[in-house]
């Protein structure tokens, strides 16, 4: 009797312990991160008596947890590149805001304002039509100027962010460190604390959204998590904290750093491969520094064109004199690494300056400048960031555009700089010409046609081109002869300059003259006369000095063809020559379109990956979660077995009150 009643207790409280886990699932079927519980029911071993051994029932051996190893850190993995896509697709979204196509973009502004000298061309002493111009110079400046503030801002932002998303990856490593504590102490009873359990891997869940980690379990239950290829960030009870630093080259920038008993290391970009933060790093040196450089590399090059035809016309001060800038824009600048040597001042030892020549040939890229091991100290290696290209420089070269010089004393072993020629252009654009008669609209020299000449020629115009233009050498006769013996459809002609000078040539319908440099001999006298018309033999035309610049339009009309030039990111080829760049239309076109692919792309990358984090967490789910209809099914089990083993007890309460009724009598 004693052994029925003790098989129908041991059945009660199993079933009773199977209940309160069932009851323990239903209840936190919807709790994030919750792992469906379940009894494990043994058998005792059984009591032996003369009569053969006899069974004690059902034990208790533990609860334990539904837990696919393998599919959590799926989950966690999946989940890690998931945010990593869909920041950078936000931050990218933000970024392409500031490119707007249409009226509201940079390209239709600069066109707007060289369209502008339309009517200056038709009315060159015009105050109205000069304001116009001023007005259309301001709002260009200040579109350059608000784009570039924006990327400032930007900047700004993402510094903020990674700081936000820091301060929570140390609290939540902290709390795993925590977590391993209270875990390791859990399992000297024997027993895994499931609920510890299930709460530990919530958290590297979690922490996983802002920084891809691994994972590595030890014996005494603790988990290590890892990041960055390797780096611990929690072992056992401790974890490291992670730091936001200044960028060792651009204090406005941020780099990410772990903290540990030797002091503070930088953590490569490379190495983070998922999260908001590896997003957040590679969204500011890499997006955003292209779209500074882009954004930059035009203002640069439009601002200097307009400044370098400016400055080859005639203004209408009293005299007229050469034209002045009408913009101005950031100067590049030199970006020392914050462990270069420093002089005992505290000051750095060495210096780097840089100087635009051409402003047409700059790239819309950053350099690093190092010393080059191969020689000897004299030469230092520059790479073009935006495509790894190379090449040894020394003080003095010019490269893209820029010039390079070294302070008296030259950066040293180890020394290391980012040369920025473009990136400060566009943020300090501003127009610089205070009155409208600053618009050196007037041509320097005008030309005019013999009234006896028997061809149907006339002066389209005449302008200025370039600084190898010298007054000194005018008045200049140009006279026309017979057709060309090689070519009959081009005409010769003599250009006698003031000097005495006789230059030759051949001239055909289209056809420039003063500035061609590929005819034999090359012709470049730094002006381009344009006909209209046939001349015929011993037809002259004479070009002289400007004696009216009010009513000369002639460098307004060089203003108007710079907007079909491709002066924008011209390249020098290994053989000296000159690859053409693009028109400033172009460029804001060609900028445009990178950064709408480079969303297109995040935007298809954040919606696969978001999916594939969906299906591994569903995955995960369909294992470690609860369902409610086979929660359900379990209840009326272990309900039915809970009441069978009640029926047991009854049986043996009705069997033990029969007799002692019956020793009673």
């Amino acid at each position: 009797m004693s052994g029925l009643l003790s098989i129908g207790v041991r059945a009660m409280f199993a079933n009773q312990a199977a209940l309160q886990a069932v009851g323990q699932n239903i209840a936190n079927a919807n709790t994030p991160g919750y792992s469906r519980q379940s009894v494990v029911l043994t058998t005792p071993e059984g009591q032996y008596t003369g009569a053969g051994y006899f069974g004690k029932g059902v034990t208790i051996q533990t609860v334990e947890r539904s837990h696919n190893e393998f599919l959590t850190r799926q989950a966690a993995g999946s989940k890690s590149l998931a945010h990593m896509d869909s920041t950078r697709m936000s931050q990218l979204s933000q970024l392409e805001k500031i490119f707007p196509p249409g009226e509201t973009g940079l390209g239709a502004a600069a066109g707007q304002f060289l369209n502008a000298m339309v009517d200056v061309s038709s009315r060159p002493s015009d105050p109205s039509a000069r304001q116009v111009v001023m007005g259309r110079a301001t709002e260009v400046a200040a579109r350059f100027a608000s784009a570039g503030q924006q990327l400032v801002e930007l900047q700004s932002g993402v510094v903020s962010d990674l700081k936000a998303n820091v301060d929570v990856v140390n609290q939540l490593s902290k709390q795993i460190a925590f977590a391993n504590d209270q875990i390791s102490r859990a399992n000297g009873n024997g027993h895994t604390p499931n609920d510890l359990l299930d709460q530990r891997d919530k958290l590297v869940s979690e922490l996983s959204q802002y920084i891809q980690v691994s994972t590595l379990p030890a014996t005494d239950g603790t988990l290590g998590v890892f990041i960055g290829g390797g780096q611990r960030l929690v072992l056992g009870t401790e974890a490291q904290q992670l730091t936001v630093t200044q960028d060792p080259y651009d204090s406005q920038r941020a780099a990410l750093s772990i903290t540990d008993s030797s002091g503070p290391r930088s953590l490569d970009e490379s190495v983070l491969t998922g999260g908001s933060i590896s997003a957040l790093l590679q969204y500011q040196n890499k997006d955003l520094q292209d779209a500074r450089n882009m954004l930059g590399q035009m203002a640069a090059a439009l601002a200097s064109r307009v400044n370098d035809q400016q400055a080859l016309g005639l203004d209408l001060s009293d005299p007229p004199g050469k034209g002045v800038p009408i913009f101005a824009f950031g100067s590049p600048r030199a970006l020392p690494a914050s462990t270069n040597a420093r002089a005992p001042d505290g000051s750095f030892a060495s210096d780097v300056t840089m100087t635009i020549t051409n402003a047409s040939q700059l790239q819309a890229s950053a350099y690093r400048l190092e010393t080059d091991p191969t020689g000897g100290g004299a030469s230092y290696k520059l790479t073009r960031i935006s495509d790894g290209y190379s090449q040894t420089v020394v003080n003095g070269d010019t490269v893209d555009g820029f010039r390079i010089d070294f302070s008296a004393t030259p950066p040293g072993p180890g020394d290391s700089y980012i040369l920025e020629p473009v990136a400060q252009a566009a943020v300090e654009m501003r127009r610089v010409l205070e009155q409208p008669t600053g618009i050196a609209a007037a041509s320097p020299l005008t030309a005019t046609t013999n009234v006896d000449n028997k061809g149907s020629t006339t002066v389209n115009s005449i302008y200025a081109v370039n600084d190898k233009f010298d007054a000194s050498k005018l008045p200049i006769s140009l006279a026309f002869g017979d057709p060309d013996p090689v070519n009959p459809a081009k005409l010769q002609y003599t250009l006698t300059l003031g000097d005495g000078s006789v230059l030759t040539g051949t001239w055909s319908a289209g056809q420039n003259i003063g500035n061609q440099p590929t005819a034999v001999p090359p012709i470049d006298l730094g002006f381009e006369l344009s006909l209209n018309g046939v001349p015929r033999k011993d037809d002259t035309i004479t070009l002289e000095r400007t004696q009216f610049p009010a009513t000369n339009n002639g460098n307004a009309k060089a203003f108007l063809n710079i907007q079909g030039e491709k002066f924008v990111g011209q390249r020098v080829r290994a053989d000296g020559s000159v690859a053409v760049g693009a028109t400033i239309n172009e460029a804001y076109s060609a900028t445009m379109s990178e950064i709408g692919s480079r969303v297109q792309g995040a935007t298809y990358l954040s919606s696969v990956s978001v999916a594939v984090a969906a299906e591994a967490e569903s995955s995960r789910a369909g294992q470690a979660g609860v369902n409610l209809d086979e929660e359900a099914a379990r209840l009326m089990q272990y309900q039915q077995g809970y009441q069978a083993a009640a029926k047991v007890l009854q049986a043996a309460q009705s069997l033990f009150d029969e007799l002692l009724r019956l020793a009673a009598r």
